[in-house]
C-alpha cells in the first residue's frame, strides 16, 4: 500500500529539517540549497500523502455507514463516496509520479555538445541551425549558457560546439535531445532542387563537480598550443589553447576559445569531468536497460532520435512516433510540446517499476 512508505518519508523529513538546521551546512551555500530544495520537494510529496490519509480515513468512515440502517443517510455517503474513490485514484496517481526515484544530476547544469555529422558543410549549416534553436530555447527557459568551445567553419556552418547551459533543471530537461538528428532538405547550393539528408550529433552530458568525479592529476597529459581559426590560420602569438589527454580512459579534451591559458585549462576540465561522468552513468543505465524497457532519455547517443523534414514543415521525434507539423516553431526554439510528450512518455515507463 502507499500509506506504508509514510513512516519512511516522515523520518527521512526529519533527517533534513535537522540537517537545514546544521551551522556548518549554512555556511555551505551550495550544500544548503541542494538540501533545501529536496526539504521543499518531500514537503509537497508529504502534503499529498495527508490529503490521500484523511481521504482514505473519509472513505472507511463512510464505507462503515452503508452497512447501517439508516437509508436517507446512506443515499447521501454513496454519492460523497463515488467522489472520494474518484478522488483516491487521482491521488494516487498523483503519489506514484511523486514517489518514481528521481536523478539528482537532473535538477542542475548540463554541457551541450553539437558535432556535424553526415553531410558535408549542410550538416555543419544544420549543426549551426540546432546550436541556434538551443540557444533561443535556453532563453525561454530563463537559462544562462556560455560557449566552452565553438569551432566555425566557412559559410556559418559548425563543425563543433560545446555549451554550458545553467539552470534549474537544465540537464533534466535537455538530455532527451541526446542522439542524431536529421534534416531533410534542398540546400542553397543544390541548383536541381533535390533533397538532401544530412546529421549531426547532440550529447548532453551533466555538468559534474569535482565532489561528483575524482580526477587524478598524475593521469593527465597537458598540452600547450597556439588557438587557430578557419582555414588553420594561428589566431594568437602565446601557447594559450589546451589539450587535456585523461590517460586511463584515452578521452582527448581541447579548448581555444579563451586567450587565457589558466581560463582554457578550467573549461577543458569542466568538458573532461562531465564526460568522465556521463561515461560512468551510461555504464549504470545499461546495466539497467539490460533487465527492462530503456527509458525515453537513457537511450543509444548513436541512434536517429528525431528528423527535420523542411519541404512538409514537420519534425518528428521516433523513440514515441510523435509528428508535429511546427518545424518553423520548433527550429525558432520552442521545444516545449516536444518535450511535455518525451517527458510523459519517460514517466509511463518509470511507472512500470514500481
Amino acid at each position: 500500500m502507499l500509506l506504508d512508505k509514510l513512516p519512511a518519508l516522515k523520518e527521512k523529513f526529519s533527517e533534513l529539517e535537522t540537517q537545514l538546521s546544521d551551522p556548518e551546512l549554512m555556511a555551505n551555500n551550495r550544500k544548503y540549497a541542494k538540501i533545501a530544495r529536496e526539504h521543499n520537494e518531500l514537503s509537497h510529496v508529504l502534503e499529498v500523502f495527508h490529503s490521500y490519509e484523511e481521504l482514505m480515513t473519509n472513505i472507511e468512515e463512510g464505507e462503515s455507514i452503508l452497512h447501517g440502517e439508516d437509508e436517507e443517510l446512506k443515499e447521501i455517503v454513496r454519492e460523497e463516496l463515488d467522489e472520494s474513490l474518484a478522488e483516491k485514484a487521482r491521488l494516487e496517481e498523483d503519489l506514484k509520479i511523486l514517489l518514481i526515484p528521481k536523478d539528482p544530476l537532473d535538477r542542475g547544469a548540463a554541457l551541450l555538445e553539437i558535432r556535424a555529422g553526415a553531410g558535408g558543410d549542410e550538416a555543419a549549416l544544420f549543426a549551426t541551425d540546432l546550436v541556434r534553436m538551443y540557444l533561443r530555447y535556453t532563453e525561454t527557459m530563463n537559462w544562462k549558457y556560455e560557449f566552452i568551445t565553438r569551432n566555425e567553419m566557412g559559410g556559418g556552418g559548425t563543425k563543433e560546439a560545446i555549451i554550458q547551459v545553467t539552470g534549474d533543471d537544465a540537464y533534466g530537461t535537455l538530455k532527451f535531445e541526446s542522439g542524431v538528428h536529421r534534416v531533410q532538405r534542398i540546400p542553397q547550393t543544390e541548383s536541381s532542387g533535390r533533397i538532401h539528408t544530412s546529421a549531426a550529433t547532440v550529447a548532453v552530458l551533466p555538468e559534474a563537480e569535482e565532489v561528483d568525479i575524482e580526477i587524478n592529476t598524475s593521469d593527465l597529459r597537458i598540452d600547450t598550443f597556439r588557438a587557430s581559426g578557419a582555414g588553420g590560420q594561428h589566431v594568437n602569438k602565446t601557447e594559450s589553447a589546451i589539450r587535456i589527454t585523461h590517460m586511463p580512459s584515452g578521452m582527448v579534451v581541447s579548448c581555444q576559445d579563451e586567450s587565457s591559458q589558466h581560463k582554457n585549462k578550467d573549461k577543458a576540465m569542466k568538458v573532461l569531468r562531465a564526460r568522465l561522468l556521463a561515461e560512468e552513468t551510461e555504464k549504470q543505465n545499461s546495466q539497467v536497460a539490460a533487465m527492462r524497457k530503456t527509458l525515453v532519455s537513457t537511450g543509444d547517443r548513436s541512434a536517429k532520435i528525431r528528423t527535420y523534414n523542411y519541404p512538409q514543415g514537420r519534425v518528428t521525434d521516433h523513440r514515441i512516433n510523435l509528428t508535429l507539423y511546427r518545424l518553423e516553431e520548433i527550429t525558432n526554439g520552442d521545444l516545449s510540446e516536444l518535450h511535455e510528450k518525451l517527458v510523459a512518455a519517460e514517466m509511463v515507463n518509470r511507472l512500470e517499476l514500481l
